[in-house]
C-alpha cells in the first residue's frame, strides 16, 4: 500500500501536467477572409451589389444612362436591364452582358459595408440569397453566370485580383476553418 499511494499521486500529477500542456486548438484565422474580400470588394462585384442604381467602371460612376433597380432588381418596368444588356457582351465589349442581367437582391447589398460586415452577411441565409451552408456559397461563386462574368467583363474593364479558381480555393479554406470573419476596426 505504501508504494501504491505515491504511485497514484505521481500518476495524478503527471496527468494534470499533460492536460495543462496540451496545446489548445488554434482559433480560426479571420485573415482567411482577406482573399475572398479582395474579390467581393472589387468593382466587378460592388457595382451590382448596390442599393438603387448600378455603378460603372472601377471608379463606380452612377450608371449612364441613369437606370434604377426597380422592384425586383431587373430595372424599371419601362426600361429593364435587358433593354441594353443581352446574353453576352457586345462584340466591342462596350455593353456587358450575360443571361438574366440584374442587380443583386437588396438583401445582398454590400455598398458602404466593411469587410467584416460583408463576411457576416454572406454567412447569413437571410442576407445571402438563401444559401444555407458554406458549400452553397462556394457553388454560387463557382457557377452563377453573373459571378463568372466578372472574369470576362469585356473591353476596358478590370477583373478581380484573383482568378475564379483562386477565389473558390480561398472560399474552401475559409469554409473549412469555420468561416471566421475579421473584426471591424
Amino acid at each position: 500500500m505504501r508504494i501504491l499511494v505515491p504511485l497514484l499521486a505521481v500518476l495524478a500529477l503527471a496527468s494534470c501536467r499533460r492536460g495543462e500542456a496540451a496545446p489548445a486548438a488554434p482559433a480560426p484565422d479571420p485573415a482567411l477572409f482577406e482573399p475572398v474580400a479582395s474579390v467581393l470588394t472589387h468593382p466587378r462585384c460592388l457595382n451590382c451589389h448596390q442599393d438603387e442604381s448600378p455603378r460603372q467602371t472601377d471608379a463606380a460612376y452612377l450608371h449612364r444612362p441613369l437606370v434604377v433597380r426597380g422592384k425586383d432588381g431587373h430595372g424599371a418596368p419601362t426600361q429593364p436591364c435587358q433593354t441594353c444588356h443581352q446574353a453576352t457582351n457586345t462584340a466591342d465589349g462596350f455593353v456587358p452582358g450575360v443571361a438574366n442581367w440584374h442587380l443583386a437582391p437588396l438583401s445582398m447589398l454590400w455598398e458602404g459595408k466593411t469587410k467584416a460586415q460583408i463576411c457576416e452577411q454572406i454567412k447569413d441565409p437571410e442576407r445571402n440569397g438563401g444559401r444555407r451552408t458554406g458549400e452553397d456559397v462556394i457553388e454560387h461563386m463557382k457557377s452563377d453566370p453573373l459571378v463568372l462574368w466578372a472574369w470576362n467583363p469585356g473591353a476596358g474593364r478590370t477583373t478581380p485580383p484573383l482568378s475564379n479558381g483562386q477565389l473558390v480555393e480561398a472560399l474552401e479554406a475559409w469554409v473549412r476553418a469555420g468561416m471566421p470573419c475579421p473584426k471591424d476596426g
